[in-house]
């Protein structure tokens, strides 16, 4: 429905990305559509955002596909959604007064009508866009892949693939904050081999890109790894297995080197080694684990206001460029979380 217009600051329409096509391998700017909409008319118990910032994540390419998955795909003809905040601009809750700044799901527009049960006010002494990062869906899969599903203990060595990303890189901090003996990360550049060991102190980091990752991870962990947080899948899930230490245990949170192949790839070629060693591997989605948020808040909120576990962000600007800023995390572009000023 269309908004009827007594508020000169909310306009009649405004801007809005659609799936236009589903992909064949790499997705490209033609999978996108931009397009002028109707703002909606918030109903019963629901608010008018105003969204200010949007999330891109590498899950959302999963979602551009028909295939069944965790998550309804992307629907063509309309719009996509994701992480976003934003200002209520008109409120048809109890909840929520206009001018508060909540967090939804409802991205990829500028202004998106959400039911009240669907959003959350987020704090006034942090940046708004922390809760689409550090402490929102990238920070509790951090948080919730190391600490429960890798059951992570002082003292282990702990080994993260695509860790200058928005959750690799708090992996590793969380880590090192957390006590393990020794954190080493892979990346797929200088610079950011660089930050990993100078900005976000990891004990070691390579360039998967400039050797086998297997040789490398030797040469950076002589004496293994007790925990593996992969983000990436394909060869370094299998270096990861042969560094592996007994009874070592990976938490399984993505695969990003296959999210474009057209055809199925192979495999690790030394699953047996789960048996010699006794290793476990638990995949997970975060979404399935609710439960954690308050104890993530209570855990990581104080070390982002102390300034002790750093979250890099990469900014672009315009709800246009939201589709480049999308394919950028796909080419990792981005250094920490990739934010879509809208």
């Amino acid at each position: 429905m269309e908004v009827q217009v007594t508020d000169s600051s909310v306009p009649a329409t405004a801007l809005e990305i659609r799936l236009a096509s589903r992909p064949e391998g790499w997705p490209t700017t033609d999978n996108f559509e931009i397009a002028e909409a109707p703002v909606p008319e918030p109903g019963p118990g629901q608010i008018l955002v105003r969204n200010k910032a949007m999330s891109v994540d590498p899950y959302m390419r999963g979602r551009m596909s028909a295939a069944k998955s965790y998550v309804a795909p992307f629907e063509i003809g309309k719009p996509l959604d994701g992480g976003a905040v934003g200002e209520v601009v008109r409120s048809e809750s109890d909840d929520f007064s206009t001018g508060q700044q909540v967090l939804h799901a409802l991205g990829w527009r500028e202004y998106a009508a959400v039911d009240a049960s669907q959003a959350t006010t987020v704090a006034d002494d942090l940046p708004s866009s922390a809760f689409l990062g550090v402490l929102g869906m990238p920070g509790l899969t951090a948080y919730v892949g190391l600490m429960d599903k890798a059951r992570f203990q002082q003292g282990d060595t702990v080994f993260v693939s695509g860790a200058a990303g928005a959750v690799g890189s708090l992996v590793g901090q969380l880590a090192k904050l957390n006590g393990a003996e020794r954190v080493i990360g892979s990346a797929g550049s200088a610079e950011k081999v660089r930050l990993l060991t100078e900005r976000f102190g990891f004990d070691a980091a390579f360039n998967y890109k400039d050797a086998p990752v297997g040789e490398q991870l030797r040469a950076a962990a002589p004496n293994g790894i007790d925990v593996y947080f992969d983000n990436v899948g394909g060869d370094h899930l299998e270096a990861a297995i042969g560094s592996m230490n007994d009874f070592g245990r990976i938490a399984a949170c993505g695969a990003i080197s296959q999210y474009n192949a057209t055809e199925a790839q192979p495999g690790p070629r030394n699953m047996f080694q789960f048996v010699t060693k006794r290793l476990s591997m638990q995949g997970f989605i975060v979404n399935d684990n609710g439960h954690l948020k308050r104890e993530f808040f209570e855990h990581v909120a104080p070390l982002v206001r102390e300034g002790r576990l750093i979250h890099e962000e990469t900014f672009v600007d315009g709800l246009r460029n939201a589709p480049e800023a999308f394919l950028g995390v796909l080419r990792g572009d981005n250094t920490g979380k990739m934010i879509v000023n809208v």
